[in-house]
This record gives structure tokens, sequence and C-alpha cells, in this order.
């Protein structure tokens, strides 16, 4: 039977690696790495630091046609050549459907789409400026937690695929809860989406997997057995207990 979802897996093409323990393929993530297989609605991409989330989330990105430093596929703009070689070696494996539209969000260079977004829009063009799809005001002129739920709730659209990178780095507990909303409302209207996070919030959201980069490769957990909530629930149950013996001096 053949599947509507956008990207059902993606596959790592190891007999063209000549080199295992180079960057990031010497990662723990990808030692054993062959196949991941997506969630039709959405998949969480969660590790420590440095695990690979973040490489793995911009090699599908760049693989399917998006900007390395995020925006639109019409985005083609660079500001500094600093991804990895990871996009040559991965295959997606696609559905029958093609998403209508799509974006890919890098919490740490949006600054710049917005930069990109005010340069396209000073250039003659015979369309209505880039802005309006935004919400009509300059993303530069709102917080980063405003600009991005302005790209949220008006760029997002239907029949989407959505590739964000750590997209709570803007947004206040609320407004995450704001984004499990909308995300719901998206992936009823035919969305996709990939999400690097650390968000325990982001997380909770139901009709998704959490593939945790770790020690082990890649495992699919469960949203209470990640660490991330179970740390979190702790902190939150006894934060007096827990940081008496985080700050306590030692012995």
């Amino acid at each position: 039977m053949l599947s509507e979802q956008y990207l059902i897996d993606i596959i790592l093409k190891r007999d063209e690696i000549s080199d295992a323990s180079e960057y990031p393929f010497c990662l723990n993530a990808f030692r054993d790495l062959h196949r991941l297989t997506l969630h039709p609605k959405c998949t969480f991409f969660v590790g420590e630091n440095g695990s690979g989330k973040s490489t793995l989330l911009e090699a599908i990105a760049i693989a399917n046609g998006f900007n390395p430093e995020g925006g639109t596929k019409n985005f083609g703009f660079s500001t500094r050549e600093s991804h990895s070689t990871l996009d040559k070696y991965i295959r997606c494996s696609r559905g029958v459907k093609k998403p209508q539209d799509g974006y890919f969000l890098r919490a740490e260079s949006f600054f710049n789409v917005a930069s990109e977004i005010e340069a396209l829009d000073r250039e003659f063009s015979f369309g209505p400026p880039i802005i309006n799809s935004y919400g009509g005001k300059s993303l530069h002129e709102q917080s980063h937690g405003e600009s991005f739920f302005a790209l949220l709730m008006n760029r997002f659209s239907k029949d989407s695929l959505f590739i964000l990178d750590e997209p709570e780095a803007a947004l206040s507990p609320s407004r995450q809860l704001s984004m499990i909303c909308r995300m719901n409302e998206l992936a009823s209207q035919n969305c996709q989406f990939l999400i690097a996070t650390h968000s325990p919030i982001l997380m909770a959201f139901p009709d998704a997997d959490i593939l945790v980069l770790g020690e082990e490769g890649i495992v699919k957990t469960d949203y209470k057995d990640t660490e991330h909530y179970q740390i979190t629930k702790s902190f939150i149950n006894n934060p007096d207990g827990m940081l008496q013996q985080l700050l306590a001096s030692p012995t």
C-alpha cells in the first residue's frame, strides 16, 4: 500500500561513507544507523547537546531542498557555511503525495531569515511584500518569541512539511502549549513535523514518535521514559531537595 505521508524514512548510505571516524559519522547516533522510520504526523529528535540531533535535522532539511540557514525552499542566502556533509549520505523515502509548502526553522539563525525577508522586500517586485505572509509586521520589530509565533500562526499552513530545530528556544511555557494546539490543528490538515527539541512540554504532543539520540544510537522512547520528562518531574516535585543536593558543598 502506497503511503501518503511526505517523508516515510531516512536511510544512511553507509556504503558511500569513506571514513566512519569522521564527524558526524563518529557520533553514537550514527555509528550503527541504517534506517529511521518517521511518524506520519510528528517525529521528535531529542538528546544531549552534541548528540547530533540538529546535525541530522539539518541534513534532512537540505536533502529536501531547504536552505541550510532556514526558511522556505525559495530562500537561497548564505551568511556562513557551517553545515555538515551528512545530507550527501542520506536518502529520504517519500510518499506518493508531495507537500504543497514547507519551512525549515533554525532558532539560531532565524535572525538571518528575518534580515533576508527585509532585504528581499526592499527589491522591486510585482507581488505583495513577503512580510505580509508573516503577519505584516517586521520580524525585527518583535521579540524573538513574538516573531517565531507570528511565523507559526501566519506562515505555516496546511499540506506542508515543517522541520523545526529547537523552536522552544524562543517560547515561554505558555507559548509552547499554544504551539502544541497549533501543531494539532496543522497535523489534522495534512502536515508533517520533524522537530529537534529539549522541551518536555512539546514532547508531550500525543500524535508523535520520540527518537532519543544517545549512547545506544537512536532509540524510539516513550514520553515518560525520556530523561527530559523524568528530570523535569523530579525537579518540580521536589525543587528544594534537588537544589540542596546540587548545591551542597563538596566534602
